[in-house]
């Protein structure tokens, strides 16, 4: 027989804290996208690389710390990117008082632009013309903004990276036009819409 104590220590939490299935994704296009498995550690060792849509079955959470690591400052520095992700969760928790994962999944419904521009070749004149993003494209977009928003807002700044991810991620739940990601999304599809 198991008791319930047993059955929540058996249950496999984000960091050891955060349960991922209590997170709902709202967007409909979004949902296949975002991977909420239950896992202890986010590191997959890369299995899913070189494969079709492989990046689809990371955790959320992973492919944040895999964002984080573009930089020059973080390049292959998954512990240091990992730390600061966990750090920040717990940042967010604090203030908001509600599951991380579910903050930062709100923030990257709000950052993923829905349409974008692309250039057609009409002769000799190139013409910009608004296009629909596939879901894929607007959850890779919206990761990267927020990686490099919060990278751009720790550099030169005495805030460390930790605390610039869980402002950043604080305001893209909110969709306030300060995160750098939800600025970006704005853009994007300001832009969009006057090559209609």
């Amino acid at each position: 027989m198991i008791t319930m104590s047993e059955e929540v220590s058996n249950k496999a939490l984000m960091f050891g804290k955060y349960d991922t299935t209590e997170v709902i994704v709202n967007d409909g296009g979004l949902a296949k996208y975002i991977d909420l498995t239950p896992t202890n550690v986010p590191h997959s060792g890369g299995k899913h690389a070189n494969r079709w849509f492989g990046k689809s079955k990371l955790s959320i959470v992973e492919r944040l710390i895999n964002n984080i690591m573009r930089t020059e400052k973080y390049t292959g520095k998954k512990m240091k990117a990992y730390k600061a992700v966990a750090d920040a969760f717990a940042i967010v928790e604090a203030k908001t008082k509600k599951n991380p994962i579910q903050v930062l999944v709100d923030g990257l419904e709000n950052a993923a632009p829905r349409e974008e521009v692309t250039r057609l070749q009409f002769g000799g004149i190139s013409v910009p013309k608004a296009v629909d993003i596939s879901p894929q494209r607007r959850l890779d977009i919206a990761l990267r903004n927020l990686s490099t928003g919060v990278v751009q807002a720790s550099m030169k700044n005495k805030k460390a990276i930790h605390e610039c991810l869980a402002d950043e991620i604080m305001l893209a739940a909110k969709g306030d036009m300060t995160s750098y990601s939800v600025a970006k999304k704005e853009e994007i599809e300001r832009v969009a819409q006057s090559a209609r």
